[in-house]
Protein backbone atom coordinates (compact mmCIF):
# COMPACT_ATOMS: atom_id res chain seq x y z
CA UNK A 1 0.00 0.00 0.00
CA UNK A 2 1.43 3.52 -1.13
CA UNK A 3 2.09 5.89 2.35
CA UNK A 4 0.61 9.14 1.24
CA UNK A 5 2.25 10.87 4.24
CA UNK A 6 5.71 10.15 2.01
CA UNK A 7 4.68 12.90 -0.93
CA UNK A 8 6.94 14.54 1.60
CA UNK A 9 9.30 12.67 2.31
CA UNK A 10 12.52 13.63 4.89
CA UNK A 11 15.73 12.65 4.04
CA UNK A 12 19.70 14.31 4.66
CA UNK A 13 22.34 15.32 2.83
CA UNK A 14 25.25 13.13 2.16
CA UNK A 15 28.97 14.39 1.08
CA UNK A 16 30.01 13.46 -2.60
CA UNK A 17 33.32 15.07 -2.86
CA UNK A 18 35.53 12.43 -1.31
CA UNK A 19 34.42 9.82 -3.80
CA UNK A 20 32.86 8.48 -0.80
CA UNK A 21 29.29 9.45 -0.92
CA UNK A 22 27.66 5.31 -1.93
CA UNK A 23 29.74 4.09 0.88
CA UNK A 24 28.08 6.91 3.51
CA UNK A 25 24.47 6.10 2.16
CA UNK A 26 25.66 2.65 3.27
CA UNK A 27 26.03 3.21 6.54
CA UNK A 28 23.07 5.17 7.42
CA UNK A 29 20.51 4.06 5.20
CA UNK A 30 18.73 1.83 8.20
CA UNK A 31 18.52 4.84 10.13
CA UNK A 32 15.32 5.83 9.38
CA UNK A 33 15.95 8.54 6.53
CA UNK A 34 13.53 8.42 3.23
CA UNK A 35 15.69 10.55 0.84
CA UNK A 36 19.45 11.48 0.55
CA UNK A 37 20.83 14.42 -1.14
CA UNK A 38 24.67 13.64 -2.71
CA UNK A 39 26.19 16.90 -2.21
CA UNK A 40 29.41 18.05 -4.08
CA UNK A 41 31.70 21.38 -2.82
CA UNK A 42 32.83 23.53 -5.85
CA UNK A 43 33.95 20.39 -7.89
CA UNK A 44 33.01 17.03 -8.84
CA UNK A 45 36.98 16.03 -8.12
CA UNK A 46 36.80 14.45 -11.62
CA UNK A 47 34.73 11.57 -10.36
CA UNK A 48 32.21 9.10 -13.10
CA UNK A 49 29.20 10.34 -11.88
CA UNK A 50 27.36 8.23 -13.58
CA UNK A 51 29.36 5.31 -12.09
CA UNK A 52 28.59 7.51 -8.64
CA UNK A 53 24.92 7.41 -9.00
CA UNK A 54 25.04 3.23 -9.61
CA UNK A 55 26.65 2.40 -6.53
CA UNK A 56 24.18 5.21 -4.56
CA UNK A 57 21.18 3.53 -5.90
CA UNK A 58 23.06 -0.11 -5.34
CA UNK A 59 23.81 1.29 -1.17
CA UNK A 60 19.85 1.51 -1.05
CA UNK A 61 18.82 -1.66 -2.70
CA UNK A 62 15.55 -2.31 -2.08
CA UNK A 63 14.41 0.14 1.12
CA UNK A 64 12.11 3.16 0.44
CA UNK A 65 14.36 5.96 -0.18
CA UNK A 66 14.89 8.07 -3.01
CA UNK A 67 17.29 10.54 -4.10
CA UNK A 68 15.35 13.72 -5.93
CA UNK A 69 18.12 16.17 -5.84
CA UNK A 70 21.67 16.19 -6.02
CA UNK A 71 23.99 19.50 -4.99
CA UNK A 72 26.84 21.43 -6.89
CA UNK A 73 27.45 24.22 -4.46
CA UNK A 74 30.12 26.46 -5.51
CA UNK A 75 30.38 29.86 -8.34
CA UNK A 76 30.00 29.32 -11.44
CA UNK A 77 29.53 33.14 -12.96
CA UNK A 78 33.39 33.54 -12.40
CA UNK A 79 36.20 32.66 -14.05
CA UNK A 80 38.91 31.44 -11.73
CA UNK A 81 39.97 27.64 -12.58
CA UNK A 82 37.74 26.28 -9.70
CA UNK A 83 34.64 28.19 -10.76
CA UNK A 84 35.01 26.47 -14.29
CA UNK A 85 34.86 23.42 -12.48
CA UNK A 86 31.79 23.81 -10.85
CA UNK A 87 30.38 25.54 -13.94
CA UNK A 88 31.46 22.06 -15.56
CA UNK A 89 30.34 20.19 -12.84
CA UNK A 90 27.03 21.79 -12.87
CA UNK A 91 27.04 20.56 -16.48
CA UNK A 92 27.66 16.98 -15.29
CA UNK A 93 25.16 16.69 -12.43
CA UNK A 94 22.77 17.86 -14.98
CA UNK A 95 23.28 15.24 -17.28
CA UNK A 96 24.20 12.13 -15.00
CA UNK A 97 21.09 13.16 -12.69
CA UNK A 98 19.13 10.22 -13.60
CA UNK A 99 21.44 7.83 -12.56
CA UNK A 100 21.04 8.96 -9.26
CA UNK A 101 17.11 8.47 -10.06
CA UNK A 102 17.36 13.02 -9.27
CA UNK A 103 15.24 15.40 -11.22
CA UNK A 104 16.71 17.82 -9.53
CA UNK A 105 20.01 19.94 -9.39
CA UNK A 106 20.89 22.52 -6.45
CA UNK A 107 23.13 24.75 -5.49
CA UNK A 108 24.50 28.34 -5.75
CA UNK A 109 23.87 30.82 -8.64
CA UNK A 110 26.99 32.50 -8.20
CA UNK A 111 27.90 36.04 -7.93
CA UNK A 112 30.26 38.90 -9.31
CA UNK A 113 32.38 38.60 -6.74
CA UNK A 114 32.60 41.77 -4.20
CA UNK A 115 30.06 43.69 -6.37
CA UNK A 116 26.28 44.88 -5.56
CA UNK A 117 23.71 41.79 -6.53
CA UNK A 118 22.27 43.67 -9.28
CA UNK A 119 26.00 43.64 -11.37
CA UNK A 120 25.74 39.83 -11.40
CA UNK A 121 22.29 39.38 -13.49
CA UNK A 122 23.71 39.77 -17.02
CA UNK A 123 26.34 37.14 -16.22
CA UNK A 124 23.34 35.18 -14.64
CA UNK A 125 21.07 35.52 -17.47
CA UNK A 126 23.86 34.45 -19.72
CA UNK A 127 25.30 31.05 -17.82
CA UNK A 128 21.35 29.95 -16.28
CA UNK A 129 19.61 30.14 -19.60
CA UNK A 130 21.94 28.46 -21.69
CA UNK A 131 22.09 25.75 -18.37
CA UNK A 132 17.85 25.96 -17.72
CA UNK A 133 17.85 24.63 -21.37
CA UNK A 134 20.20 21.75 -21.07
CA UNK A 135 18.58 20.65 -17.90
CA UNK A 136 14.82 20.81 -19.76
CA UNK A 137 16.16 18.93 -22.53
CA UNK A 138 16.50 16.06 -19.67
CA UNK A 139 13.55 16.60 -17.29
CA UNK A 140 15.78 18.29 -14.83
CA UNK A 141 15.15 21.25 -12.52
CA UNK A 142 17.67 23.63 -11.21
CA UNK A 143 16.81 25.02 -7.67
CA UNK A 144 18.70 27.82 -5.91
CA UNK A 145 19.67 27.46 -2.26
CA UNK A 146 18.79 30.39 -0.57
CA UNK A 147 22.08 30.76 1.56
CA UNK A 148 23.70 34.25 1.28
CA UNK A 149 27.39 33.17 2.53
CA UNK A 150 27.74 36.02 4.46
CA UNK A 151 26.58 38.01 1.41
CA UNK A 152 24.73 40.80 1.51
CA UNK A 153 23.14 43.51 -1.61
CA UNK A 154 26.06 45.24 -1.34
CA UNK A 155 28.79 42.73 -1.73
CA UNK A 156 29.50 38.76 -1.79
CA UNK A 157 31.21 36.07 -3.34
CA UNK A 158 28.68 33.06 -4.07
CA UNK A 159 25.47 33.60 -4.56
CA UNK A 160 22.67 36.11 -5.24
CA UNK A 161 19.52 34.20 -4.51
CA UNK A 162 19.49 34.56 -0.82
CA UNK A 163 16.78 37.37 -0.51
CA UNK A 164 13.21 37.18 -2.15
CA UNK A 165 14.24 40.56 -3.56
CA UNK A 166 16.68 38.81 -5.67
CA UNK A 167 13.98 35.93 -6.62
CA UNK A 168 11.94 38.28 -8.43
CA UNK A 169 15.09 40.00 -10.10
CA UNK A 170 16.48 36.49 -11.04
CA UNK A 171 12.94 35.04 -12.33
CA UNK A 172 12.45 38.33 -14.32
CA UNK A 173 15.87 37.48 -16.17
CA UNK A 174 15.46 33.81 -16.25
CA UNK A 175 11.54 33.01 -16.89
CA UNK A 176 12.18 29.27 -17.11
CA UNK A 177 10.00 26.93 -15.41
CA UNK A 178 12.55 24.42 -14.82
CA UNK A 179 14.45 27.19 -12.39
CA UNK A 180 13.30 27.98 -8.83
CA UNK A 181 14.26 27.45 -5.12
CA UNK A 182 16.12 25.15 -2.70
CA UNK A 183 14.36 26.90 -0.07
CA UNK A 184 15.06 26.67 4.03
CA UNK A 185 13.41 28.51 6.71
CA UNK A 186 17.17 29.12 8.56
CA UNK A 187 18.82 31.56 5.44
CA UNK A 188 15.66 33.63 5.94
CA UNK A 189 15.57 33.85 10.08
CA UNK A 190 19.37 34.96 9.80
CA UNK A 191 18.68 37.81 8.51
CA UNK A 192 15.57 38.68 10.67
CA UNK A 193 13.05 37.59 7.59
CA UNK A 194 10.05 35.34 8.61
CA UNK A 195 10.03 32.28 6.60
CA UNK A 196 6.49 31.25 6.88
CA UNK A 197 4.54 33.74 4.18
CA UNK A 198 7.43 32.87 1.77
CA UNK A 199 5.87 29.52 1.40
CA UNK A 200 2.27 31.15 0.58
CA UNK A 201 4.03 33.15 -1.85
CA UNK A 202 7.02 31.37 -3.55
CA UNK A 203 5.53 27.67 -3.08
CA UNK A 204 5.37 26.89 -7.04
CA UNK A 205 9.06 27.60 -7.40
CA UNK A 206 10.32 25.67 -4.47
CA UNK A 207 11.53 22.20 -5.93
CA UNK A 208 13.49 21.26 -2.96
CA UNK A 209 13.23 21.87 0.75
CA UNK A 210 16.94 21.92 3.37
CA UNK A 211 15.88 20.88 6.50
CA UNK A 212 17.75 23.32 8.55
CA UNK A 213 16.31 26.08 11.34
CA UNK A 214 17.45 28.87 13.50
CA UNK A 215 17.41 30.09 16.85
CA UNK A 216 17.31 33.99 17.35
CA UNK A 217 18.43 35.33 20.49
CA UNK A 218 15.90 38.29 20.49
CA UNK A 219 17.07 39.21 24.07
CA UNK A 220 20.72 39.71 22.74
CA UNK A 221 19.13 41.85 19.82
CA UNK A 222 17.39 44.20 21.94
CA UNK A 223 20.57 44.73 24.45
CA UNK A 224 23.11 44.74 21.96
CA UNK A 225 21.87 44.81 18.53
CA UNK A 226 23.06 42.75 15.42
CA UNK A 227 26.76 44.04 14.95
CA UNK A 228 27.73 43.43 18.52
CA UNK A 229 30.36 41.12 19.31
CA UNK A 230 27.47 38.91 21.15
CA UNK A 231 25.99 36.19 18.76
CA UNK A 232 22.35 37.09 17.99
CA UNK A 233 21.36 33.92 16.10
CA UNK A 234 22.81 30.41 15.66
CA UNK A 235 21.78 28.11 12.41
CA UNK A 236 20.05 24.68 13.92
CA UNK A 237 19.27 21.17 13.25
CA UNK A 238 15.13 21.14 12.76
CA UNK A 239 14.21 20.15 16.11
CA UNK A 240 16.27 22.39 18.17
CA UNK A 241 15.23 26.27 16.66
CA UNK A 242 12.64 28.40 16.39
CA UNK A 243 10.54 27.32 13.21
CA UNK A 244 7.32 26.24 13.09
CA UNK A 245 7.85 23.14 10.74
CA UNK A 246 4.41 21.50 11.37
CA UNK A 247 3.01 25.07 9.84
CA UNK A 248 6.17 25.00 6.88
CA UNK A 249 4.91 21.46 5.90
CA UNK A 250 1.45 22.06 6.26
CA UNK A 251 1.57 25.21 4.02
CA UNK A 252 3.52 22.84 1.62
CA UNK A 253 0.75 20.56 1.49
CA UNK A 254 -2.09 22.95 1.06
CA UNK A 255 -0.23 24.41 -1.91
CA UNK A 256 0.34 21.08 -3.60
CA UNK A 257 4.12 20.58 -2.80
CA UNK A 258 5.46 17.27 -2.94
CA UNK A 259 9.47 16.49 -2.62
CA UNK A 260 11.95 15.74 -0.49
CA UNK A 261 13.13 17.92 2.86
CA UNK A 262 16.62 16.89 3.17
CA UNK A 263 18.14 17.47 6.71
CA UNK A 264 21.62 19.47 6.20
CA UNK A 265 23.30 18.99 9.39
CA UNK A 266 26.75 20.37 11.00
CA UNK A 267 25.65 24.05 11.17
CA UNK A 268 24.10 23.41 15.45
CA UNK A 269 26.51 24.72 17.75
CA UNK A 270 25.44 21.95 20.23
CA UNK A 271 24.33 18.67 18.30
CA UNK A 272 27.62 18.39 16.15
CA UNK A 273 30.85 15.97 16.67
CA UNK A 274 30.13 12.63 18.19
CA UNK A 275 26.78 14.54 18.96
CA UNK A 276 25.58 15.14 14.84
CA UNK A 277 24.11 11.93 14.08
CA UNK A 278 22.28 12.02 17.47
CA UNK A 279 21.11 15.44 16.56
CA UNK A 280 20.27 14.14 12.93
CA UNK A 281 18.22 11.52 13.92
CA UNK A 282 16.40 13.88 16.33
CA UNK A 283 15.24 16.23 13.32
CA UNK A 284 14.09 13.12 11.37
CA UNK A 285 11.68 12.20 13.81
CA UNK A 286 10.69 16.18 14.66
CA UNK A 287 10.04 16.46 10.75
CA UNK A 288 7.85 13.22 10.73
CA UNK A 289 6.02 14.43 13.46
CA UNK A 290 5.43 17.35 12.00
CA UNK A 291 4.77 15.74 8.46
CA UNK A 292 1.65 14.42 10.90
CA UNK A 293 3.21 11.27 12.60
CA UNK A 294 2.61 7.74 11.19
CA UNK A 295 0.41 7.34 8.30
CA UNK A 296 -3.14 5.79 9.27
CA UNK A 297 -4.81 4.17 6.57
CA UNK A 298 -8.64 4.51 6.14
CA UNK A 299 -10.58 0.97 6.64
CA UNK A 300 -12.18 -0.08 3.90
Amino acid sequence: MSNPAKSIRIGTMVSASSGKAADRIGEIADLGFESFEPFFWQTTNGQDLAELGKRSKDAIGDRDITISTIGMFGNPLEDEEMDRQTLQGWKDCIDNAHHFGATCVAGFTGRIRNKPLTDSLPQYKKVWSELAKRAADKGVKIAFENCAMDGNWATGDWNIAHNPDAWELMFNETPDDNIGLEWEPCHQMVYLIDPLPQVRKWAKKIFHVHGKDATIRWDVIREHGIFGKEKFVFMRTPGFGDSNWTDIISELRLAGWSGSIDIEGWHDPVYRGELEMTGQIHALNHLRNCRGGDYVAIAG
